[in-house]
């Protein structure tokens, strides 16, 4: 059975949308890859770190679902790193209101032994030092390496982003972080910039508006699947990851063929995430869900164009 090893934040996030608020509840970016990438009944490690005040059975539900937790450090002394947002009316920008780094301030990721062999290595958005120092335990280079970043690191770490980008096979961003970090306002030529740094593949996510997959002059797009709802945007993009990521590792095959297939996979997942806050919605998924709506992309995406 495959690996993936998935390194990021396990949180308390409390979220305002137009269709209400939360308290602290479950979040960060590990917890979503996790739980989208369970999906694939793989072996699926989290690397983070969290404090005294993190619950139990938060842990338990992540490994009922097959989701290894051994790396995940608990520092019974310190909080949980928590994040408070409030997004528009749009549901597309949002305002932080609080951020708390806590035990995530010095956080020196430890890769369990067990996942040092790890097939696929997704680094979550963190300093890229950080991601760096995970691929430098790994003791069997990994068949594809995925990372995941923002403009906060382009801004205060761009020499130590560069030095990573050029030991990874897969970046994941947003169009507005493309555009930063290549300099280019065209997302083909963002992408051809991006490229020349390192990563093989570039996907660039545009939220409700899908995603671009590049590689070497190739190039695919998903549209994401049309909601009548959504309730908390929080996540989709890790949910995104961790479902491409998880099938890439289900099927060993990192094709730019099968890439397509694992944005599809990405993308399906994600639209779920949405329809509640947090992380509800994923940990009640069930298989046939999953299933029939993957068969609602196909019919969204798949016709015969006749070239007459």
């Amino acid at each position: 059975m495959s690996k993936l090893l998935a390194v990021g934040t396990v949180a308390f996030d409390a979220i305002e949308t137009p269709f209400g608020k939360t308290d602290k509840i479950l979040g960060g970016s590990g917890t979503f890859v996790g739980l989208a990438a369970s999906q694939f009944g793989i072996q699926t490690g989290i690397v983070s770190v969290v404090g005294g005040d993190f619950p139990e059975a938060y842990l338990t539900m992540m490994n009922d679902k097959g989701i290894n937790t051994d790396g995940i450090e608990i520092i019974k002394s310190g909080k949980t790193f928590f994040w408070s947002g409030r997004y528009h009316n749009d549901m597309n920008s949002r305002d932080t209101l609080i951020t708390e780094l806590n035990v995530l301030e010095d956080f020196k990721p430890v890769v369990p032994e067990s996942f040092k062999d790890a097939k696929i290595v997704m680094l979550g958005n963190l300093h890229p030092l950080v991601q760096a120092s995970v691929l430098d335990q790994m003791t069997v280079k990994p068949m594809l390496i995925v990372l995941d970043t923002m403009n906060f690191w382009m801004n205060i770490a761009l020499e130590e982003l560069h030095a990573v980008l050029k030991r990874v096979d897969v970046i994941t961003i947003n169009d507005e972080e493309a555009r930063q970090l290549s300099g280019e306002y065209s997302l083909v030529n963002a992408a051809k910039k991006i490229h020349e740094m390192g990563p093989k593949y570039v996907v660039i996510k545009k939220g409700e508006h899908g995603a671009l997959l590049f590689n070497e002059g190739n190039m695919f797009f998903a549209p994401a699947l049309p909601l009548a709802e959504v309730f908390d945007p929080t996540g989709a993009g890790d949910t995104f990851a961790g479902g491409f990521c998880g099938y890439l590792a289900k099927t060993e095959d990192i094709s730019f063929e099968n890439m397509k297939n694992a944005i599809i996979y990405g993308s399906n997942l994600a639209s779920f995430c949405v329809e509640k806050f947090g992380t509800e919605r994923m940990q009640d998924l069930t298989t046939s869900e999953v299933t029939n709506r993957l068969q609602a992309f196909k019919e969204l995406t798949q016709f015969d164009i006749k070239i007459s």
